[in-house]
């Protein structure tokens, strides 16, 4: 049963309209008040991308029966940062949830990935967060595997909380069973990027980008290889890009400046 005095932020990359948000909407009425804003088109790899120079509209639409819901004009991030201080008003929601993601966000993809810019914007505010996806682009995707753990997780995040600075990337496999939840970490992987050349009508060029995902880790505690075998993969995740373990080194470089 919803608890009323639980409010809940959800917002997504994919668009107001896009499967994957509805059944996170429906699993976070179960506990508490559910305020929804999400771009108002997909937004996808738009990673932590903010609007700038141009106006933002943000319009209450009637969606879905029982939930309040506005459509936003900017990216994933414009949705979080405006939900806080022209929705609620500066008093923040309890916990931000993000997606349910059409698409993988493991490995070296949580810094393109528009779903989980809007949870690590969350993180930033002080709000707990998860960014939720999975492995399925379709739009027909099955999420309803999937629907008991993301009401599980969030309610653990709900009860005990998450370190400071921190939030939770949770991808989950395709299929009709998920074998359990493995805790991971971001496997090493990276995009090799190729860019097919082609001429539109007024023969004038331009790029499409493809390319593959190259994994160079091969370990057994990572997000892929949990995937690859079945479970759902959660990462905790952080914000501060600083690399700690390279202080010491540069530590030892000169930068004696010659004028």
């Amino acid at each position: 049963m919803a608890k009323k005095n639980v409010n809940i932020l959800v917002v997504n990359d994919d668009g107001i309209t896009a499967p994957g948000i509805k059944v996170l909407l429906e699993e976070m009425k179960k506990l508490g008040n559910v305020v929804v804003v999400a771009p108002d088109s997909p937004q996808s790899g738009m990673g932590h991308a903010i609007t700038i120079g141009r106006p933002l509209r943000l319009d209450k639409i009637d969606l879905y029966e029982g939930v309040e819901m506005y459509k936003c004009s900017g990216t994933p991030v414009d949705c979080v940062k405006l939900a806080i201080h022209k929705i609620y008003k500066g008093k923040k929601p309890d916990i931000c949830v993000s997606g349910i993601n059409h698409g993988l966000n493991y490995s070296i993809n949580v810094l393109y990935s528009g779903t989980m810019s809007a949870a690590v914007e969350g993180a930033i505010e002080g709000i707990p967060s998860i960014g939720f996806s999975l492995d399925d682009f379709s739009h027909q995707a099955d999420f309803s595997f999937c629907r008991p753990y993301v009401l599980g997780i969030t309610e653990q995040v709900l009860k005990n909380g998450l370190p400071k600075n921190t939030l939770l990337n949770v991808n989950f496999p395709r299929g009709e069973e998920i074998k359990g939840i493995k805790i991971c970490r971001q496997a090493n992987g990276s995009w090799v990027e190729e860019f097919e050349e082609r001429t539109d009508p007024y023969n004038r060029d331009y790029f499409w980008m493809t390319g593959k995902f190259e994994l160079n880790d091969r370990g057994e505690e990572t997000d892929v290889f949990a995937l690859h075998n079945g479970y759902a993969a959660v990462v905790p995740t952080q914000f501060d890009m600083t690399a700690h373990h390279a202080i010491p080194e540069i530590n030892s470089w000169s930068f004696d400046v010659k004028e």
